[in-house]
Parts: structure tokens; C-alpha cells; sequence
């Protein structure tokens, strides 16, 4: 008498097809973002065919700042805020950065980035705090200290100068062991990684998911919502700080002058649906997002098009993904 095997079940008891069509339903935004960069790079190697690993290579090391400047400005929104100084964090990290490290050893750059990265979760907890301690609109604060970190940068160095140690550049610069896989995206997965996921996975990272979520039943929840918010700000100058870190790596210098990553943040966090009510999301999705507003710029670039025409395009598109965010949540209300 032959036995009739049953479905394959997952720990929980599901069938696993199941349980992978939970999955990806959960997951579609994600899943559909990556499968429009692949849309993308296919289309990129057609416009230019000579394009291969060290086109990878160049995308990643100019992605990595920005792609860090996003994961930062997401686990601000997923804690019910936002923060418009991300810019100006980096530029007072990655001054501070290469002013100490220009002319040192390589010995004492570790001891310089060690205390960068402590200067970010500073600065970060200095933005949350006066927004706890004042209860002004998280939007009006950290534009108000933009200005703040912009000046102290200015203060650190006027033009662009100092210098970068030697392993910092070698951590970001070139390939990793194999020609299509850049060190600066290891460095990117390996970072988020280490941080993220155990933030996620606790108390704390549960605590900014629910205050971004409903911030009152939180409170009412036993939520301790001040100190999480100055968490959830802490974590995102830290993560400002290593996007700053990352400017210096790969340039060399450090420059005082904030860049457009305040703003291409936010639009790489909208891109990767995270939610700008807060409390819903990740910081994958707007890693992806990155990718394609900075390859969007990059074809517009071998297609010899105004480079203003992709600023045009990022808009219509942030504009797109917004409208139809904005009819789920409709859909979703009428049911």
C-alpha cells in the first residue's frame, strides 16, 4: 500500500507555496521595484553596450552616500517623523571627517571614524530631543537645525579639503574580489545589515514601528515615546554620519557644502514605500530606490538629453507613486 506524500508545510504548518504568495504579497512593492531596476540595467546596456562591471562599479560608489542618506531618512519616517538636516549631517561628519584624518596615520583614521560615527548619533539625539522637549513639528525643527549643522560644517572647513585614510578608500573603492560585485555595495548591504536588523527585531525597533504608527495607542501601549524618538533620530544621524563617512571615502576630501541628499532622500523613501504617515515599511525598498533615480539621471546622460529632463522624470514619477499609494489606502478604506 503506497503512502501519499502531503505538501511540503513550512514551521508554521502552512503549505509553503502558500506561504511564499503571503510573502510576495506583502512584499510586492519591493519585488516590483526590483524587477523595474532590472527593466532599467537591461535598458541601460542597450543605450550604451560597453556598459559592464565598471559601470556597476561607478554606480555603486556614487549611490552609496545617497543610498545610506535614504536608509537614515526611512527610519526617521517609519518613527512618524521626518528630518530635513540629513544633508547637513553628512557635511559636518565628512568635514570633520577628513580635517582629522588629513596627513595621519592610518592607525589614528580608525580612532577618527569611531568618533564620527558617535558625533552622529549625537547630533541625530540633539534633533530628536528638541523636538520632544519643545513639541514642535518634527519638519520645523530639523529645517531650523539644518542651518545649525550646515554653519558647523562651514566652521570645520570653508572649502573643500582635508583628506582620508588609505583603508577607508580601499573599503569602498574597486571590486570585491570579483569584477561585477562592488566593494561599495558589500559595504552598503554589510552596514545596513549589521545595524538594522537587530534594531528591527527589538523592542526599540518595535516601539519607532508603532509611534509611527498610532502614536497615542503606543503611549497608551506602555510605549516610552520620547526616548524612542530620540532613538529613532540617534539611528538616523548615525546613519547620516557613515553617508558622510562614505563622501569622504570615496572623494578623498570632505566638502562643507550640504549636496541634494536631504531632498533625494525623502524622494528614495516615497519611491521605496515607506510610508510618509509613518509606521509602515522598510529601508530595502528605498535602497532600491536610489538605484533608480540615479540610473534614471545616468540614462538620461548616455542618451545625451538635458539633465534637467531627469529631474522632470524622478518628479512625475515620486508624483505617480504617490497617487497610487494613495489609492490603495482608498481602496482599502472602502472595504
Amino acid at each position: 500500500m503506497s503512502a501519499v506524500a502531503g505538501p511540503i508545510v513550512d514551521t508554521r504548518g502552512r503549505p509553503v507555496v502558500d506561504a511564499l504568495v503571503a510573502w510576495a504579497r506583502r512584499n510586492g512593492w519591493t519585488l516590483s521595484l526590483i524587477a523595474l531596476l532590472a527593466v532599467l540595467l537591461a535598458f541601460t546596456k542597450v543605450i550604451n553596450p560597453s556598459y559592464g562591471a565598471p559601470g556597476i562599479q561607478g554606480l555603486a560608489i556614487s549611490v552609496l552616500p545617497l543610498a545610506l542618506a535614504a536608509v537614515a531618512q526611512a527610519v526617521c519616517v517609519i518613527g512618524g517623523g521626518i528630518d530635513l538636516s540629513i544633508g547637513s549631517m553628512m557635511a559636518l561628519t565628512s568635514v570633520v571627517a577628513a580635517s582629522q584624518m588629513k596627513d595621519q596615520s592610518e592607525e589614528f583614521g580608525v580612532a577618527v571614524i569611531l568618533a564620527v560615527l558617535i558625533l552622529g548619533l549625537i547630533i541625530g539625539a540633539v534633533n530628536g530631543a528638541v523636538i520632544v522637549i519643545t513639541r514642535v513639528p518634527d519638519i520645523v525643527v530639523t529645517l531650523a537645525m539644518s542651518f545649525v549643522w550646515a554653519g558647523a560644517a562651514l566652521l570645520v572647513l570653508k572649502t573643500p579639503a582635508g583628506g582620508s585614510a588609505q583603508w577607508l578608500k580601499d573599503l569602498v573603492l574597486g571590486p570585491a574580489g570579483f569584477d561585477w560585485i562592488p566593494k561599495a555595495a558589500v559595504v552598503l548591504i554589510v552596514v545596513v545589515a549589521v545595524i538594522w536588523i537587530p534594531l528591527r527585531r527589538s523592542t526599540v525597533g518595535l516601539s519607532i514601528y508603532a509611534i509611527g504608527s498610532d502614536r497615542l495607542a503606543a503611549f497608551r501601549s506602555g510605549v516610552a515615546v520620547g526616548p524612542t524618538k530620540v532613538i529613532a533620530y540617534a539611528t538616523t544621524g548615525l546613519f547620516a554620519a557613515l553617508a558622510g563617512i562614505s563622501l569622504t571615502a570615496s572623494t578623498g576630501i570632505g566638502n562643507p557644502v550640504p549636496g541634494p541628499y536631504t531632498l533625494m532622500s525623502v524622494a528614495a523613501v516615497v519611491l521605496g514605500g515607506v510610508s510618509l504617515a509613518g509606521g509602515r515599511g522598510g529601508v530595502f525598498g528605498p535602497m532600491i530606490g536610489v538605484l533608480i533615480l540615479v540610473l534614471i539621471q545616468n540614462d538620461m546622460a548616455f542618451l545625451s538629453l538635458d539633465p534637467n529632463l531627469a529631474l522632470v522624470s524622478q518628479g512625475l514619477i515620486l508624483i505617480g507613486v504617490v497617487m497610487f499609494g494613495s489609492l490603495i489606502q482608498w481602496r482599502r478604506s472602502r472595504r
